[in-house]
């Protein structure tokens, strides 16, 4: 077995049974395993974690529903106001 899983688990079995239940919601509204999430848990704590967790569901919704643009097409329409820019300097007056 993988050294990593079983300090999870040992980890894991050393939550109270409330801080196990929190660790399971967790870790399903993440998508992801209790096992996997508990390794963020214990570096940044409860709180942080679901507060990450809820914000990237927040921006995944705001995605999905058109109200976010993309990083590239930001990316792209900014290239694209340099380059007319620049064509304007180089322009005599």
């Amino acid at each position: 077995m993988d050294a990593t899983l079983v300090s999870a688990n040992e980890h894991q079995a050393t939550l109270s049974k409330t801080d196990q239940k929190r660790l399971e919601r967790l870790a399903t509204r993440a998508g992801r395993t209790p096992q996997a999430m508990l390794r963020y848990v214990l570096r940044d704590g409860f709180a942080a974690c679901e507060e990450d967790v809820s914000e990237n569901l927040k921006a995944d919704a705001e995605f999905a529903s058109g109200q976010s643009v993309d990083h590239s097409d930001v990316m792209q329409a900014a290239r694209k106001q340099l380059k007319e820019s620049a064509k304007r300097a180089r322009q005599p007056a």
